[in-house]
């Protein structure tokens, strides 16, 4: 029996801060909408869907960030969305900043979830890769912060869903190879990712003008090497000043763009996607069980990076 599962990629244009959650709940509810009489299975909204990108910003009062947080899910602001998707039957993905209490202690976490089309959470996925600076540098126009205002997860899963093998990543998950292949080795066949990638990269400016490139790259190969659908979703535009890549899109286990935004307001993007077209890669060219050989790959694991091991220590000068 072929699997189709119909995606909208949900792009969100910039969000104020003086925009309310009811205000952006209901901007989500009318995509909402519009994916369902366009046949859809299943909408992914992007990274931080609730509020605007608020690590941009540089803040000491610990009451503020947690302004930006959801101590809930659904909470009171956004049951309505739980509800439409439940009354329509649509499943949705959506990001947003987690603050949960673990064993007593509070984490805060840049998270999504995946939600059937009962309306019932099914799956939750904390962003790994958290990207930026933990302290203030002044120089910057615009901070990144997610080191100072979340904490990592710890892996990547994937959950049985909608037909098929679903897993999760968020914005900078999105350019480490590790992140694809740990589901592809769980036979991911969708991966859903929401982004805020701003155009301008204080570190490195001369990446301006190629940072669209460099977002549908790294989704491409990640598709491709792990035969796997990709969606990649954005808060586009303008933001509080900061200009945002768009750039929403779904990615076929080919490597091949199948549908993509072409604003950087809100807007779907749709594409009908056959999850049995992942196994014409997953048994041929990247059959793992055939051809990987992890006994060459020890180094992935046992070292961070060039000069410092997996535990903190330094690489011992033998290499």
């Amino acid at each position: 029996m072929t699997r189709f599962v119909t995606i909208a990629a949900g792009q969100l244009g910039p969000i104020a801060r003086s925009e309310s959650r009811i205000e952006v709940v209901t901007r989500l509810m009318a995509l909402m909408r519009e994916a369902k009489a366009c046949g859809c299975d299943l909408i992914v909204y992007p990274e931080l869907a609730l509020t605007t990108f608020f690590p941009r910003w540089y803040f000491e009062d610990q009451a503020e960030i947690d302004s930006f947080f959801e101590r809930e899910m659904p909470g009171p602001e956004t049951r309505a969305l739980f509800d439409l998707a439940r009354e329509l039957g649509l499943g949705f993905c959506l990001g947003y900043a987690e603050l949960a209490v673990e064993d007593g202690i509070v984490r805060r976490y840049n998270t999504s979830i995946l939600v059937d089309k009962s309306g019932a959470i099914v799956a939750r996925y904390r962003k790994v890769h958290l990207p930026g600076h933990g302290e203030h540098e002044p120089w910057r126009k615009f901070q990144h912060l997610e080191k100072r205002y979340f904490e990592p997860g710890s892996g990547f899963g994937v959950v049985d869903a909608f037909g098929g093998v679903m897993g999760m990543a968020i914005c900078n998950d999105r350019r480490w190879s590790e992140t694809y292949r740990v589901m592809g080795l769980q036979g991911v066949e969708m991966v859903m990712i929401g982004y805020n990638t701003p155009v301008h990269n204080p570190p490195a400016p001369e990446h301006d003008d190629l940072s669209l490139f460099h977002n549908h790259l790294v989704m491409q190969a990640g598709a491709y090497q792990n035969g796997t659908f990709v969606v990649g979703v954005a808060k586009a535009g303008v933001e509080e000043g900061v200009d945002h890549i768009g750039g929403s899109c779904v990615i076929a286990p080919s490597g091949e763009i199948i549908a993509r935004c072409t604003t950087k307001g809100d807007e779907i993007a749709l594409a009908r996607c056959d999850l049995d077209l992942c196994n014409s890669y997953k048994r041929t060219t990247f059959n793992f069980d055939v051809h990987r050989q992890p006994q060459a790959y020890g180094m992935i694991v046992e070292r961070k990076g060039v000069t410092t091991m997996a535990d903190g220590t330094a690489v011992s000068p033998k290499g």
